[in-house]
C-alpha cells in the first residue's frame, strides 16, 4: 500500500517522458516475445518440418545446390567481412531514437526486397534462382544496418556471429531456435567462449535449417504465371519477420546491459 502511493507521489515529481514510457512499452514487449522463442514446438511446428522433409525430396537436386552455395557464400562473407562495408554504429542514445531509425530501414528494405522478388518472380526459372542468393544478401545488408542502429560495431567478429545467430532465430525451426535462443540469452558469457575460427561454425544445421523455412515460399516463385505475386509478397514478409527478430534480439541486449547498470 505504502510502495505504491510512493509510486503515485513519484509520477507526480517525476512525470515519466515518452523516452521512459517507450522503455517499459518495449521491456512488455520484449518479454512476450522470450516466452514465445522458449516454448518447446507444437504438434503444428513438427508437421510442417516433416513435411518440408517430404517436400525437399521432391525439389531437383539442381536447385539445391544452388541454394545451398548461395547461402554458404554469403553466410561465410558475414564472418569474412570482404564483402560488406560495416556501417558506423549510431551515436543515438535512447532506445526510441534508435528503434525509429531501425524502423525506416527496415521498410527500406520491404520495399527494395518486394520490388527485387517481383522482378525475379516475373522472370521464371533463371530469374527466379536468382532471387534466392539476391534475397539473401538483402537480409544481411538489413542485419548489418539493425546492428548498427543499436550501436554495435559489425567489423567486430563477434558482432557478425550475433548477426549470423539473430539470422537462425528467425529462420529456424522452433526446436533449433530454442537452442539458438539459450545462447543469445546469455551471449555475453556465450560470446567469450566462441572460436576465432569460422570454419567451426556449424555451416550445415544453418543452411538447412534457413533452407526448410524458406523453400515452401520461394518455390512457388518459380511457378509461371504467380511467380511475380508470391515473389513481392514472400520477401516482404521474411524481410519484415527478419526485421522484428533482430529488434527484439537486441532489446534483449539493451535490457541486459541496462539492467547491469
Amino acid at each position: 500500500m505504502l510502495a505504491g502511493l510512493v509510486r503515485i507521489f513519484s509520477s507526480f515529481l517525476f512525470p515519466m517522458t515518452n523516452e521512459t514510457l517507450y522503455d517499459r512499452h518495449a521491456l512488455a514487449e520484449l518479454a512476450v516475445w522470450q516466452d514465445k522463442m522458449r516454448k518447446p514446438p507444437s504438434w503444428t511446428n513438427r508437421l510442417s518440418k516433416g513435411m518440408q522433409t517430404r517436400i525437399n525430396r521432391i525439389i531437383p537436386q539442381r536447385v539445391h545446390d544452388i541454394i545451398t552455395g548461395a547461402i554458404k557464400h554469403m553466410t561465410r562473407a558475414v564472418l569474412a567481412g570482404s564483402e560488406f562495408v560495416a556501417p558506423a554504429p549510431t551515436t543515438q542514445t535512447s532506445l526510441m531514437a534508435q528503434e525509429e531509425a531501425v524502423r525506416n530501414r527496415v521498410t527500406w528494405y520491404k520495399r527494395v526486397g518486394a520490388a527485387e522478388g517481383g522482378v525475379t518472380g516475373a522472370g521464371g526459372l533463371l530469374l527466379g534462382l536468382a532471387d534466392f542468393p539476391l534475397l539473401l544478401s538483402l537480409k544481411i545488408k538489413l542485419l548489418y544496418d539493425i546492428a548498427a542502429g543499436y550501436g554495435y560495431d559489425v567489423s567486430d567478429y563477434r558482432e557478425r556471429l550475433f548477426v549470423l545467430h539473430v539470422f537462425q532465430l528467425a529462420f529456424s525451426s522452433q526446436e533449433r531456435r530454442r537452442e539458438v535462443f539459450s545462447q543469445m540469452e546469455r551471449w555475453h558469457e556465450f560470446a567469450a567462449t566462441l572460436p576465432d575460427d569460422m570454419n567451426l561454425f556449424d555451416w550445415q544445421t544453418f543452411q538447412q535449417e534457413y533452407r526448410d523455412y524458406i523453400d515452401l515460399a520461394k518455390m512457388l516463385q518459380l511457378v509461371p504465371g504467380i511467380g511475380a505475386v508470391v515473389g513481392v509478397v514472400a520477401n516482404w514478409r521474411l524481410l519484415h519477420e527478419l526485421g522484428e527478430t533482430a529488434m527484439q534480439a537486441y532489446r534483449m541486449r539493451w535490457a541486459a546491459a541496462n539492467k547491469k547498470s
